[in-house]
């Protein structure tokens, strides 16, 4: 199927709004806050998705789309699997990124940062309040490995569910949450004839040093 030609005239002109040095401030938490706000109130889809980016021991770079689940001690948390393949990469590199795209804004926010672990403690926390449909789940996958068929995982789910009927059901051990500390905040926002905003904060010892990058 041809799609080159197609492809090639798909474009958007992004007059939204624009990012200045004024309104970016100088804490770039306060910053992403009030355009997280934004984009709640515009009724983006799922405005707490984002891409995390990983890289493996063998340098070989994978992306994929996970939910932000708080910025606690201003980092950015979420929650997964252990044993997945990104719970593996960041075990051998911490150093990930993350990317937020708000499309009805015109914007992006670009994180670079260092993912470790939090407290079982506080994995458990967020594991109680989770839909009980999401806390089976967690027992029956054991993420990222190869299964026969999707009926075994329906069959193991349904097993579970009866297992754990009327009980609490408990964290799986090799489940939780992480932290990204971030070391680089880049705020994007889409402008005429594309010549973006781009304003980076980059954390130094003396606190965040801002500056304009060219689109």
């Amino acid at each position: 199927m041809e799609t080159s030609n197609d492809l090639q005239n798909m474009r958007r002109l992004y007059t939204r709004s624009v990012l200045s040095e004024e309104t970016a401030g100088s804490n770039p938490l306060e910053l992403f806050n009030l355009w997280f706000s934004e984009a709640q109130a515009e009724g983006e889809q799922e405005p707490n998705a984002m891409s995390l980016a990983t890289v493996d021991k063998t340098g070989q770079p994978s992306a994929r789309i996970v939910l932000l689940k708080g910025l606690i001690r201003e980092e950015f948390q979420f929650f997964t699997n252990y044993n997945s393949d990104k719970g593996k990469d960041i075990a051998d590199n911490n150093k990930v990124a993350l990317n937020f795209f708000w499309p009805k804004l015109e914007r992006q926010i670009r994180i670079e940062g260092l993912a470790s672990r939090i407290a079982r403690e506080e994995s458990e926390t967020y594991f109680q309040v989770r839909p009980r449909e999401s806390q089976i789940g967690a027992l029956t996958s054991n993420q990222s490995s190869v299964v026969p068929s999707r009926e075994f995982l329906e069959e193991k789910f349904a097993s579970l569910t009866k297992e754990w009927e009327g009980k609490v059901v408990p964290m799986p051990e090799n489940w939780g949450g992480y932290s990204v500390f971030p070391i680089k905040i880049e705020f994007w926002q889409g402008r005429v004839g594309r010549l973006h905003d781009r304003i980076q904060f980059e954390r130094k010892e003396s606190g965040w040093n801002r500056s304009r990058l060219s689109p």
